[in-house]
Parts: C-alpha cells; structure tokens; sequence
C-alpha cells in the first residue's frame, strides 16, 4: 500500500571520515529550504565531542543544529537520536533521544547496543517522516567498513530502510579520491550498490576542465553519474561536527596584524571548541589553538574550553607543561584567563571523581590549577539545559568597561558540580534555566578580575558581550575600543547561502531532484523490498 504523506529523502555518505558529507548535507538544506520545500537535516549516530542543547533540554550533535538552522529550523533531538561522546579508552558516553544512557566501550556498544538504538532512530525517522517533505540524511565514516557493517546503524541500514538516493561523496584534496570511489563500490552489496544513484568529488582546486577524463573514467568504471565536481571552499564559517576540524581551524584563522592575541588551549578531549569560532570572526583578534605551551606567550586572552573528561584532561595540562606556561603568563601580568565548563572546573582548587563519572583517569581526586577557591564533585546527574543570564557589576583588571546588565544566552552541558570554599565574586546571574525561572548568581571573577569562569556555552556568541570584552582587553593595552564589528546571526545566515550558492553552480541539482523522485516512486510502489 502506498504511505501518504510520507517525506522523500535523500543520503549523503562518503568513503572516509570528513570528506564533506556534513558540510553538502548543510548545502542541501538551504538550497531545497529556498526553494520552499520543508527540509529536515537527520543524521542517526553522530560521534562528536561537540554538542549542544535543545530548547527541551536534550543533547545533539552539532552539525545537525547547523543544519537545522540553514533548513529554518530550531534544533530537534529526533534530528540526531543516537550521540557517542569519546571519554577516552576507546569508551564513550551514550546519549539516546538527547539523554545520556550510561558508558560504553566501543566492543560494548557495537557489538550489543547498537542495533537495539536503531529502534530510536526508526522511531524518529518516522515522526520526521510524518512531519516534513523532504530529509536530508547524513551517514558517517564510510559505508564499507566490513568490521562494522553487521552493526553499523548510520549508512546503509538506514538508506534501505527509507530506500533513499545515496550520494557518494570523496575528498580529492587527500588524494586518492578516485580510488576511494571505486574501491568503496566494489565493497558493497549489489542492493547497497543500487542505493549508490551518483557520485561527487569535493574539495577540488584548479582549473576542473581538466578533471574531464578522470569524470569520463569514473562513470565508465563504476557505472554511476558524476552529479558534481565541488570546489574547495575556505573560511565557509559553519560548524561542523567535531574537533578533527582543528587543524584547518588553525590555518584558517591567524591574523597576524592584529593586536588582540587570544590562545585556546587544545587538550586531547577538547569539546565544544565552536564556544570560540565567533572570537576568529573579528577582525581585531588573531585566534590560535595552542598544542605546544610556548604558544601562550604574549597572550593577551588564554581560553580552557569544555572537556569530555576534565581531570584527564587536567592531568594532560601538568605533563604537557601547560600549567607551568599558564602560571607564568599570568604572572607577567598581561593575559586574562578564562575558562568554560571543563576549563572552568579546572581552575579550581580540587576536582573529585569517586564514581568514575568524568571518564578515565589517574585518581578521583587531583589539584586543580589554583585560581578559585572552589572544589567540583562530578556526579551521575547531568545537567542539560538552555540557559539565560545578564552579567553582575564586574570588569576586568586594567579597563573601566564595566559588564553590569549585560545579556547572554547559551546552554549548559555538565556533570560536575562546584561549591566555593572561600569569597569569590559572582560572574553572571542566571535568570532562566530550560522553562524555569530563577535568579541565581553564576561564575566567577578572580580578586584581581584577571581570571574568570563559567559553566555557560556560548558566552562569546552574544554580539554585545563579546564586543565589549575585546574593547575591555583592548583598553588594558592602551587600544580604543572598537564598535560592534560583527552580527553573528546574520553572518551564519549570510554563510549557509554562500556555501548554498557554490553548491547549486556546480552540482547537477535537477539529477539529483530527479534522483529523490524517482527512489520515492519506487518505494510507493513497493520496489523497495
């Protein structure tokens, strides 16, 4: 029997790790979102340690808010259904329709869970189904990982069970994108191979005429359309869905003529590294990401961002001779130091972990780096939840900028759960929590008002705060302060047409509208089994 009102789809997989998949999935979005076609984004695992919280409290990927957002959309957990965040020793944490359901190694969850997730992954691509025209499907990694296959619930198990046209899409700046392409044919079944309705090279630089006989082979070879051959497109200013990006992060950011020097500190289980990407966008600030400790020199801002497990974390800035470098810079007197959710739990006097909760490490107790008077105990309760805040009567040593009244919007993503064991001075003052109402004060400012902390993601995403934190930093170096140089909204929305825009000049768009009719056709009329 026919299904009424059921959405048509189309999949996106790739023959490797980012090769693109997420970003074209975001192009796809808005393109058919233009077009006046009610798009959702869905992508059934993710893997990524950055997240984010939905209005009703639940956890997703990032990608998929981006995706949401170039589609019109406020995020949905049933966009994202199944989140593995790494903790290390090749464990992760699961969260399931946006909760988190326990801690597993990845034996654990393959070969046992896994399939019985993929009942929250139907249950939701039947409500999107019933609830939109059109999905726009995200796998991951490749579909031929034959060590995964028989438990993999993010590719081809899901383009079967929608019968949805698969794009295969392979990075030919890596190289051997060619290959790519035909060897991961040549591994799929010949159902899996049918699902495959067209091919795509992205990432490509130069002159693409003369790509022309490599095009004319592939579809030779493999006996599937070449839909596009994409460029490669710098600086797109999207959030994608972990910190494998970093590397292009720290290419893509250095200005070396700016004044303002502002450090991220990378650890190995960094998340939410995107809390920072507003910061790159300005034109006063030369961003690094800092994998080497004689980085922080000259610092004028050092940043601690979130982590999946803090306290090995923590353990990694002793070694790697971080703390030391943090010591010392903030002793010349120049930089401010700042630190967000596991950055922020960091700079206390004491972490402990008796349940095992943070993840692996050394021992449940360690000395945090001593700049708050504050002791964090990581509990089983996660907190998750969209926050709403205003700043407290507060400034940074060496400006007169004062933040009292200030607005911010962001959302908390924590275990751990900090008590002050001497006088601090309050950062913010939460006003609402999820749905609920409150007045809580929130954060801290070190006495000499060169450090500060809060468990709030987002905090330099406000316009207004970020402007007047850079103007308060330019101050303490004897720099005028600047206007409002950047709408962030408004350039994430001017981004997602840009990359929209490259897409549709060079991808074959009426193939691939072609390709989504004709595999709904064929599923209407039962084809698919």
């Amino acid at each position: 029997m026919p299904e009424p009102n059921k959405a048509k789809s189309i999949m996106l997989m790739g023959t490797g790790s980012h090769v693109g998949k997420s970003i074209l999935a975001t192009a796809l979005a808005r393109i058919f979102y233009r077009r006046g076609i009610r798009t959702v984004p869905f992508k059934a695992q993710n893997m990524a340690l950055n997240s984010f919280v939905t209005l009703d409290g639940r956890e997703m990927g990032r990608a998929q808010v981006a995706q949401a957002e170039a589609a019109g959309l406020a995020p949905d957990v049933r966009m994202n259904p199944v989140l593995l965040k790494p903790t290390g020793e090749a464990c992760s944490q699961v969260i399931l329709d946006g909760l988190p359901v326990g801690t597993m190694s990845a034996r654990a969850y393959h070969q046992g869970y896994a399939l019985r997730a993929f009942d929250a992954v139907k249950a939701s691509l039947e409500e999107l189904r019933r609830d939109y025209e059109l999905l726009v499907v995200e796998g991951a990694g490749s579909p031929a990982e034959v060590n995964l296959k028989d438990h993999d619930i993010v590719n081809m198990r899901v383009a079967k069970y929608l019968h949805a046209p698969v794009l295969l899409i392979a990075d030919i700046d890596r190289g051997g994108a060619l290959a790519a392409l035909v060897g991961t044919l040549e591994l799929l079944d010949e159902e899996e191979r049918g699902l495959v309705r067209g091919l795509v090279i992205n990432k490509f630089r130069g002159d693409v005429s003369l790509f022309t006989p490599a095009v004319d082979f592939l579809e030779k070879k493999t006996g599937k359309p070449v839909l596009g051959v994409l460029p490669f497109l710098e600086h797109l200013g999207i959030d994608e869905e972990d910190s494998v990006t970093l590397e292009e992060t720290e290419r893509g950011t250095a200005k070396q003529d700016a004044p303002l020097k502002v450090c991220v500190v990378v650890t190995p289980q960094l998340s939410n590294y995107t809390d920072f990407d507003a910061l790159a966008a300005e034109p006063d600030v030369d961003l690094c990401y800092a994998k080497r400790p004689d980085a922080l020199e000259g610092a004028d801002l050092i940043l601690l961002g979130g982590s999946k497990n803090t306290m090995g974390d923590l353990s990694f800035l002793y070694r790697a001779g971080f703390a030391e470098a943090i010591r010392a810079e903030m002793a010349r007197g120049q930089a401010v130091l700042a630190g967000i959710c596991g950055g922020y739990q960091i700079l206390g006097t004491r972490l402990i972990d008796r349940q095992g909760v943070d993840g692996a490490h050394e021992r449940p107790e360690m000395e945090g780096l001593g700049f708050f008077p504050m002791e964090t105990v990581f509990t089983g309760e996660k907190i998750l939840a969209q926050t709403g805040a205003v700043c407290l009567d507060w400034r940074l040593a060496g400006a007169r900028q004062r933040f009292a009244g200030v607005t911010v919007q962001g959302y908390e993503i924590h275990a751990g759960r900090t008590a002050f064991t001497g006088r601090t001075v309050s950062l913010l003052e939460v006003r609402r929590r999820g749905d609920q109402s409150l007045s809580e004060p929130a954060g801290a400012l070190s006495a000499d008002g060169r450090v500060l902390g809060t468990y709030l993601h987002g905090l330099f995403d406000a316009d207004g705060f970020r402007r007047s934190f850079l103007n308060a930093l330019r101050e303490r170096k004897g720099l005028a302060p600047l206007p409002p140089q950047v709408n962030r909204q408004r350039e994430r929305q001017a981004a997602y047409d840009r990359l929209a825009d490259a897409v549709e000049q060079n991808l074959d768009m009426r193939q691939v509208v072609e390709m989504i009719e004709q595999a709904a056709k064929e599923r209407e009329e039962g084809q698919a089994w």
